[in-house]
């Protein structure tokens, strides 16, 4: 692979490669097993509940606040983390999300009572939602940017079955506490690090603030769609405002006036909403037309998911090669084909394949476009691009399945 000849402030031409600045390479597998446990966390708890309600002495869907609490920790994490690597380095960064996932671990395995949980829940997703963009912003390839967006695809489908797994064979608590693998990765790149802040911009806290308000306010738009929603306009608003007095504050106005970030991450968002609403329609679709039991459902549904996201990998890499129209399109038609195969059929294996489809389209466009948005942007401004772009993909995920409840 050849080293990006782009200098800091320029973007890098199509198909170059993007290491880092001063950051030696790092192994792509280490990175990979960074990123990946993030996906524990999403869906690992997704058979267990019934176990966790029953044990804490509650209801299932006070339980599910748990869930919720991760969903709004990546949200919030992603971009937050992402400074914190623009303007303390990726060493800071790394040390300060392992103490989050660590402290968050130790209250799931130690605390058996609803609000620790929650609580622990929300430090674990904060800190790996930072080292999940950490681990894109260390990639030097479009390769290696498919192997860690890949590898949250993997694990993502495997999830729910390694959550029930460990659930039998030690507790509910340590099924919670999976995402704390990623230490494992953190531990070897932590020494490999630069230490070398990518901005020189003093901290923009009120462009933090605004930031976390306006996601936490889209986060609960599919929950409290009224008061979520102007609550977004608002907040919006006033980080939109905030944006024209401080153009290189938290949220550089160079990211998101550039108008390839912007499609870029518009595509990312709306193919993680068809993906993530069909893992919810298909499954209903299965269990109202065929004789299957839910766990055969769930078991059915691993493999257009693990397909999904292994071969999500061949295509970030080949896209480097074939150009960025060609990619788009083809991958807004895989998943324009799940919606329409899903809609269409009742037939078990024409559902599973529609969900293979969208998996691919979502898992490669992660990918794809996460290298597509951080080549328009200079080289210092790439953790923030990062950062922002994997918000949008993440509210695709939250909000696909609650556009599938509506319809």
């Amino acid at each position: 692979m050849s080293e990006s000849l782009a200098g800091p402030g320029t973007a890098r031409p199509e198909g170059a490669d993007h290491p880092a600045p001063d950051t030696p390479r790092i192994p792509t597998y280490w990175l990979g097993l960074m990123a990946g446990p993030l996906s524990f966390g999403i869906a690992g708890p997704a058979l267990i509940l019934d176990d966790i309600a029953r044990d804490l002495s509650t209801t299932t869907g006070t339980v599910t606040w748990g869930v919720t609490a991760f969903g709004w920790g990546i949200a919030v994490g992603t971009p937050l983390m992402a400074g914190l690597l623009r303007h303390r380095g990726a060493r800071t960064a790394l040390a300060g999300c392992g103490a989050l996932v660590l402290l968050g671990a130790l209250l799931v395995l130690t605390v058996p009572v609803l609000p620790a949980v929650i609580i622990g829940c929300a430090l674990q997703a904060l800190g790996t939602a930072g080292l999940t963009s950490i681990a894109m912003s260390l990639t030097n390839s479009a390769r290696s940017m498919g192997f860690v967006t890949a590898s949250l695809a993997v694990v993502g489908s495997t999830a729910p079955l390694v959550g029930s797994l460990v659930n039998d064979a030690i507790n509910w608590q340590a099924t919670l506490a999976l995402p704390a693998i990623s230490l494992i990765g953190l531990l070897v790149i932590i020494g490999r690090a630069s230490t070398r802040p990518t901005s020189t911009a003093s901290f923009d806290g009120l462009g933090a603030v605004l930031l976390t308000a306006v996601v936490t306010a889209l986060v609960f738009v599919p929950h409290y769609p009224a008061v979520a929603g102007v609550l977004s306009v608002l907040t919006i608003a006033a980080l939109v405002r905030h944006l024209r007095f401080k153009p290189q504050g938290f949220v550089p106005a160079v990211v998101v006036r550039s108008p390839v970030f912007l499609i870029s991450s518009v595509l990312a968002f709306l193919l993680a909403a068809v993906n993530f609403g069909l893992m919810f329609a298909v499954p209903s679709s299965l269990s109202d037309h065929t004789s299957w039991s839910s766990g055969t459902i769930g078991g059915a549904m691993v493999w257009p998911l693990l397909l999904g996201g292994a071969l999500s990998w061949v295509v970030v890499a080949l896209s480097a090669k074939v150009g960025r129209q060609p990619v788009i399109i083809t991958l807004v038609a895989l998943s324009a084909a799940g919606v329409v195969l899903a809609s269409a059929s009742t037939v078990a294996i024409l559902l599973l394949l529609a969900q293979a489809l969208a998996s691919i389209a979502a898992a490669s466009g992660q990918g794809v476009f996460a290298v597509h948005s951080t080549k328009a942007v200079p080289d210092e401004e790439r953790p923030a691009a990062i950062g922002l772009f994997n918000l949008c993909y993440l509210l695709g995920a939250a909000f696909g399945p609650a556009i599938v409840s509506l319809l």
